[in-house]
């Protein structure tokens, strides 16, 4: 979808972004946007450290147990 869009295409899209939201709003969107990604990553942080590791027959079968190293194939969209 976005395969066609080259340099010139963000610049124009930045001028336009400048245009509407004025130069004086864009720096507090950007630091707003900075800030909710630094929040969540903590919390992504936070969760893999409190997530309980169970061990025994009764977790294998209570549980699913995910690989989060496992490769996900990649699909290119045609």
């Amino acid at each position: 979808m976005l395969h066609n869009l080259t340099g010139w295409h963000a610049l124009i899209v930045l001028a336009i972004l400048l245009l509407v939201f004025g130069s004086t709003k864009l720096p507090s969107l950007a630091k707003g946007v900075g800030q909710s990604m630094r929040i969540l990553k903590d919390e992504v942080r936070e969760e893999k450290l409190e997530s309980p590791r169970e061990t025994g027959p009764a977790a294998s079968t209570t549980t699913p147990r995910v690989d989060v190293n496992a490769t996900v194939p990649y699909r290119h969209a045609s």
